[in-house]
């Protein structure tokens, strides 16, 4: 139960001159004397699907289980995370993590249908004219969760998805993307995030309206300063402070945002294109996490489905001290000091994600955390890289689903379904042939 003086619509945005910028859940948002769960304060699941390419490293290397780098050791509650998924230690009792899983879907295509077959879990017919598969796992979550947000999903990328060492010689339609709406409809990975901030926080998408948008101003939060100094008379000193963290959040976004637009490129005989990829991979990395978060925390998306990685990339990782390009690594031809390199550039990945994890573990949202209401998939849909295979594929699943989730703890079982979390009554999905128990 909630006493507030004032009431606020949950869908209150503050607006200026054509700008409109949604606002996180407030106190003053639930009317007095009303319980929780019977406003639209209520707990709202947000769905977020976080994709590496190139598998990790498992038992089903020629080392064994001596260099099983990803599988947590020990069953139920009593698992151990493993080196590469040490670093969510710090939340380990919202990890479920699991063995022997299969995806048939993919089998034999080596890179090109691994990523759309992730969440689809259906073999896609390469013979049409056009994309033929079916809807992504993400889709159908949206399609139950998404209506109430100002985007049913988000799609978004750390770089270029399209490869050439993974579109092979047809269209990328498979290798491009995780999500597809309908069968015939696959969603592109947007990888400026200059784009995906626009998207998110105001009108104009091209390269023509984000050059008239710079010019006219400087930041979304200028353009409603003076609403905003409005709004925060109206609100208690707890509001206050969640206002000013997330408008905090935005501004920090919008200033990392700008720096790519910074850059000198007047030596460059540039096509019109729009400017907004970081050259710092790792910082690419981190922003994107960072508008996901913004888009939970305030609504505007609720379905978020995120390419780490591309599929068949070469990129290196010297942040890491990792010099070699991704891809030829991942073809480690059981060389112990290349899949010691691979467990480096696994386990950064796996540190980022946590960092988004924590983060979402730290932001309030309603009675408990943006993690609490979150359900997070993480993991790859190729095994061992080398050998290109699909089984036993390393995934874990993070979050509380708003309590429909039973993390911390380590199940090994062959099939599984995340649908049903989300509130879908499925009985399968693609080739799956049933739901995993106790999770």
């Amino acid at each position: 139960m909630f006493l507030t003086k004032k009431h606020l619509s949950r869908r209150t945005v503050l607006k200026a001159a054509g700008v409109s910028l949604s606002l996180p859940l407030l106190d003053a948002m639930i009317p007095a004397h009303t319980a929780l769960a019977q406003t639209a304060a209520a707990a709202k699941l947000r769905a977020g699907f976080f994709y590496i390419p190139h598998g990790a490293i498992m038992w089903n290397t020629p080392y064994g289980k001596d260099i099983d780098a990803w599988t947590p050791s020990g069953a139920g509650a009593d698992f151990k995370l493993s080196p590469i998924l040490s670093p969510l230690e710090n939340h380990k009792r919202y990890v479920a993590s699991f063995g022997n899983l299969e995806n048939r879907a993919p089998q034999g295509s080596v890179h090109t249908i691994v990523p759309a077959t992730w969440l689809s879990g259906v073999k896609p017919d390469q013979k049409a004219t056009g994309a033929m598969m079916a809807p992504t796992i993400d889709q159908m979550i949206a399609e139950k969760i998404g209506g109430d947000s100002v985007l049913p999903s988000l799609e978004v990328s750390s770089e270029t998805p399209t490869q050439s060492a993974a579109c092979g010689s047809g269209a990328c339609y498979y290798s491009s993307t995780l999500s597809f709406r309908n069968a015939t409809t696959p969603l592109p990975m947007e990888f400026n995030p200059r784009k995906v901030f626009v998207q998110l926080f105001g009108a104009g998408d091209t390269a023509e309206e984000r050059a008239i948008i710079a010019h006219r101003r400087a930041s979304v939060l200028d353009m409603i300063a003076g609403r905003t100094g409005d709004l925060k008379r109206q609100l208690g000193p707890a509001d206050q402070r969640v206002l000013d963290d997330y408008l905090e959040s935005v501004r920090e976004t919008e200033r990392r945002v700008a720096m790519a637009s910074q850059r000198d490129l007047s030596a460059f005989d540039l096509p019109d294109a729009p400017i907004g990829e970081l050259p710092d991979f790792d910082e690419q990395v981190k922003l994107m996490f960072d508008l996901i978060h913004l888009a939970y925390q305030a609504g505007i998306a609720r379905v978020a489905s995120y390419i780490m990685v591309a599929e068949g990339t070469n990129r290196t990782y010297n942040h890491i001290g990792v010099s070699d390009g991704f891809h030829p690594l991942s073809h480690h031809a059981n060389n112990k000091d290349r899949i010691d390199k691979l467990v480096k550039v696994q386990t950064y990945h796996v540190q980022r994600f946590a960092d988004f994890v924590a983060k979402l573990a730290a932001t309030p949202d309603g009675e408990g955390s943006l993690l609490d209401h979150s359900l997070l998939m993480y993991g790859s849909n190729m095994s061992n890289s080398d050998r290109h295979n699909n089984y036993p594929l390393p995934n874990i699943l993070v979050g509380g689903a708003c309590g429909a989730l039973k993390g911390g703890q380590h199940i090994t079982l062959p099939e599984y379904t995340v649908v049903n979390k989300a509130g879908l009554e499925l009985k399968s999905i693609g080739d799956s042939t049933g739901e995993i128990a106790g999770v």
